[in-house]
């Protein structure tokens, strides 16, 4: 408990550091979880990082962390970069003469679309004109309040499990808890910034924020349930890899500017 104390009290200050400096330095900070991540989700899937699959995925992954506005260029459409790294992992499976097989080229697109846009989809929201500080920290307060509601909330008086063959400590009551504390946070949020965000908007990426981050640890729980796994990695010591850390990032953030909730315009 000790070690995971230290971990998440230093860790968490360099993330508000980052977070709070913005522009390269915040995307210096997702580009290493990125790699990291990735990294993790290929050694899950039993490829080593260096495999030409597994380069070929990194790459598909990095170019849809490109901050192309930044430079001052234009972005190819997802669409394209994702078809051209499919094919490529695909001319891999031909090439090792099935020794890749068709599965693992899935897992590699999969992985580089699930870890690539969600960390885009942060730095988008950070980097936005509009209020991007304010927006990135309603969106992680919302995230992080539903993670301490569900646990707290769960411990004191859940009774009904959520979702038993998956995550077994996870309560409905601890569900619950989570949405209500996500939809406080963003409720305080209206109030203290009435000029930024309207009360009807900042309840509605409240709950998307707490249902979708809900979702996306159960997604992490499923799949490391499916591998025999406890942990995707052991580089934050006490909380387990990046991809335990940011499961419910990297799900919220890509359907909060999908629908349109973040940035704000």
């Amino acid at each position: 408990m000790k070690q995971r104390i230290i971990t998440g009290v230093i860790g968490g200050a360099l993330f508000i550091v980052l977070t709070v400096l913005g522009g390269w330095f915040f995307y210096g900070l997702l580009l290493l979880l990125a790699v990291i991540g990735f990294a993790e989700f290929t050694r899950m899937n039993g490829l080593a990082w260096y495999h030409p699959a597994s380069l070929i995925g990194f790459a598909g992954m990095l170019f849809l962390l490109v901050p192309w506005e930044e430079l001052d260029r234009v972005p190819p459409p997802t669409l394209h970069i994702l078809w051209l790294l499919m094919f490529l992992v695909l001319t891999v499976t031909v090439l090792t003469k099935n020794k890749m097989t068709i599965d693992n080229a899935a897992l590699l697109l999969l992985g580089a679309l699930y870890v690539g846009f969600g960390f885009d989809a942060m730095y988008e929201v950070r980097s936005s004109d509009a209020n991007g500080l304010l927006t990135t920290c309603l969106a992680f307060g919302t995230i992080w309040a539903s993670d301490i509601g569900a646990y707290f909330i769960g411990k004191a008086i859940g009774k009904h499990k959520l979702w038993p063959a998956i995550s077994p400590n996870k309560t409905i009551e601890g569900s619950l808890g989570g949405v209500v504390l996500s939809l406080l946070v963003a409720a305080v949020f209206a109030v203290i910034y009435p000029d930024a965000i309207g009360l009807g908007h900042a309840l509605l990426i409240g709950f998307v924020a707490a249902v979708a981050g809900q979702l996306g640890d159960l997604i992490q729980s499923a799949y490391k349930r499916v591998r025999g796994i406890k942990d995707t990695g052991s580089i934050l010591p006490g909380h387990g890899g990046v991809l335990d850390r940011c499961d419910s990032w990297i799900v919220v953030f890509p359907l909060l500017v999908l629908t349109d909730l973040l940035p704000l315009a």
